[in-house]
């Protein structure tokens, strides 16, 4: 057997401590993190209990309705949850330990064009961005899609370099293969891989042409190999697919994950996107929005700084104010779109640029030094284009979409930001040290940087934390920048102990806010919908208010729902029928594993089945239970009628506590005492606005 020997050398130390801090960051104390996104979390539980449900991605034991996304994330947070026991913690674990591995590939892919130096910084880099760590710790499966596109440039890399058409062909299928972690959004990577093959791989234009013709076909193979099979299983014998119109997934990719995340309105339900709002316990305050606008916006959830709407009003992100948590913005594109929207002071800017003016200086930088260079075909060259062609598309996606996209997607711009601002920064020390005017590109970029940074903590200005790191960025940014530019008008020699002490005050300027921001996600839970990361955290936790993730263990209200309806329960199918998977669906599938019918999908707003259907159902005593209001009311209007004409109310107090999940807040209480004198069945409620019927009768 051949024994494994690892070099204790300067580069496999530093890279030892880069992969021990990401490992910090994503994994100490995960389980204050709960089951995160509760509606994830629930179908994982159900993929645990059969095959069946397993493979259709069912979210509920019965099989009744899909999550609306595709496997394979969810596929491999359920093994881990066999492998280690159902918990929040089992299930979060895989999106944790990919975020490590992407640190780690990252080095790998920038060290190959650019040396050690460049593949370090890179991955430090990567590791303390705020929204990577916080997507880390969650289980939405986007960090899963980032490892899965950086191996595909790992493997893009080499088709440049040799000219093998086998390792393109390993790339477009491991692109196929995100594709079925989180649909299109693995396709933004696309630009990058086509334009930096088609330039520079190592063989003829014809034969470069004739691979992508092929790889193209291969990546749409495995890209909609699930879908084609599940679209072939007939309807009665399978999960509806949720969030879409006619129960295909052909037709979720094209509408509810494909044009509404161009800002096209789709036919996918109405639906003007997700909500993953996964519990009561944290509706938005103020009357309950109209159908329509639900469909046109999201719920800004309020907690924190961000102040209390307006009595009967509801706050849409990034309009009347600073946000409380960097996550509780649920739609992004709901912030006005322009070249500036990731700059300004919304739920975006601070998860993600704090390294941008760095990453573009940079790459300019590094342009200029390597633009000598005979061909279009250097490995350096191609490596710039790469992670440029997968910034900059994305950068302007994410700043003029008005599409459906929740703040946390901004992870896809983690990888290229990272990598650039490594290669930019051994860029600029070279031109430094090379002299004339190229030598001001390291002072400039952190000067702007500085700024940069200044201007988001300028956002956060009613945090300590903030206004100490201001100072310090202020006094090292300027001293550095001074001291950068002092040596090269005046040429003093500098021992190479004070010259390393400059570049490491240089990076810890540039790197200690992001530090900070994702150090957060250590001591304070995040939104288990909306993760993000910052002070903004302390905030939330200090207001008193208690996340999505948390209430699972906190609702007592569910837990005496629950205990009624197991009493009163003989040989039904389901436990309970709901109006959407946010109206207790979630909660009780993750505590018990019952089966939970969501009559309208995650949103509410799906005809999954007619109201003969139901009656059906009812009348074969398949179901006795059913609530009716709550998210989707207005959309399932029909069944909600008959049930109120048909169904015995069962007494509020038999099953539900009068005591608000949200009690510490009196504004909620005020709230809700208002809505709960809301017509049972009509849009948004809280837990007093909903009814429990009986149909045993029926």
């Amino acid at each position: 057997m051949k024994k494994i020997n690892i070099k204790i050398t300067k580069e496999n130390i530093i890279l030892i401590l880069i992969l021990l801090l990401s490992s910090v960051l994503n994994l100490a104390n995960l389980t204050i993190e709960g089951y995160a996104n509760q509606y994830y979390a629930a179908g994982v539980r159900s993929m645990t209990l059969n095959l069946k449900n397993f493979f259709f991605v069912s979210f509920d034991p019965a099989g009744f309705v899909s999550i609306d996304k595709p496997p394979l994330g969810f596929w491999i947070q359920a093994i881990s949850a066999k492998i280690f026991g159902y918990s929040g913690w089992s299930i979060i674990l895989p999106q944790a330990i990919a975020g490590v591995i992407s640190v780690w590939l990252i080095y790998k892919i920038v060290k190959k064009s650019f040396g050690t130096i460049a593949g370090l910084i890179s991955a430090f880099c990567l590791a303390v961005t705020p929204v990577f760590v916080a997507v880390s710790r969650n289980n939405t499966i986007d960090n899963l899609l980032v490892m899965t596109l950086l191996l595909a440039c790992l493997a893009l890399s080499a088709a440049v370099e040799k000219g093998k058409t086998r390792y393109l062909l390993v790339c477009m299928a491991l692109i196929g293969i995100g594709f079925n972690i989180k649909m299109l959004q693995a396709y933004m990577v696309g630009p990058a891989v086509y334009i930096t093959y088609l330039l520079c791989a190592g063989t003829t234009i014809k034969k470069r042409i004739i691979n992508l013709v092929i790889g193209s076909v291969l990546l749409l193979t495995v890209s909609l190999s699930w879908a084609f099979v599940v679209d072939l299983v007939p309807a009665s014998a399978r999960p509806y697919v949720d969030s879409s119109t006619n129960n295909t997934v052909m037709e979720l990719i094209i509408g509810h994950n494909g044009l509404e995340r161009l800002g096209f309105s789709s036919s996918s339900s109405g639906k003007g996107g997700n909500v993953p709002e996964s519990s009561q316990n944290d509706k938005n305050q103020g009357t309950p929005p109209s159908s329509k606008k639900q469909k046109e916006y999201s719920i800004n959830r309020f907690n924190g700084k961000t102040p209390a709407p307006p009595k009967g009003k509801m706050q849409m992100p990034g309009k009347g104010g600073r946000r409380g948590a960097a996550g509780n913005s649920t739609f992004g594109g709901s912030e006005n779109p322009s070249i500036i929207r990731l700059f300004s002071n919304n739920s975006l800017s601070d998860q993600i640029i704090w390294l941008l003016p760095v990453a573009l200086i940079g790459s300019i930088a590094a342009f200029i030094k390597e633009r000598k260079l005979s061909t279009i075909k250097d490995k350096k060259k191609c490596a710039l284009l790469l992670w440029l062609m997968w910034l900059v598309p994305v950068f302007i996606y994410f700043s003029y979409t008005t599409g459906t996209f929740h703040p946390y997607y901004l992870t896809m711009l983690a990888p290229p930001i990272s990598a650039l601002a490594g290669i930019g920064l051994v860029s600029m020390w070279s031109l430094y040290k090379d002299g004339s005017w190229k030598a001001l590109f390291l002072p400039m970029s952190l000067i702007a940087n500085s700024a940069l940074q200044l201007l988001l903590l300028s956002y956060n200005s009613s945090y300590l934390i903030a206004k100490i790191l201001f100072i310090l960025i202020s006094l090292s940014g300027i001293i550095c920048s001074v001291l950068l530019i002092i040596f090269k008008l005046r040429p003093i020699v500098l021992k190479e102990k004070k010259l390393y002490m400059l570049i490491l005050s240089i990076f810890i300027n540039l790197s200690i806010c992001p530090l900070v921001w994702s150090a957060t996600t250590v001591f304070y839970e995040s939104n288990g919908s909306f993760p993000s990361a910052g002070p903004s955290l302390i905030g939330s936790h200090r207001a008193g208010s208690v996340p999505a993730n948390r209430s699972i263990a906190e609702n007592s209200s569910t837990e005496k729902l629950v205990k009624y309806l197991k009493a009163h329960k003989t040989k039904e199918k389901y436990l309970l029928a709901v109006t959407s998977t946010n109206t207790y669906a979630s909660e009780i599938i993750i505590k018990t594993g019952e089966p939970v019918m969501a009559l309208g999908g995650f949103l509410g707003s799906d005809n999954i089945l007619t109201l003969n259907e139901f009656k059906q159902l009812v009348q074969k005593g398949q179901l006795r239970y059913a609530i009716v209001g709550g998210q989707g009311g207005e959309t399932n209007s029909t069944i909600s009628n008959w049930i109120v004409k048909n169904g015995a109310k069962v007494n509020s107090s038999a099953w539900n506590d009068s005591i608000p999940v949200n009690a510490s807040s009196k504004q909620n209480n005020r709230n809700n005492l208002k809505n709960s004198k809301l017509k049972a069945g009509i849009g948004f409620g809280n837990q007093q606005s909903l009814q429990l019927y009986d149909l045993k009768s029926k």
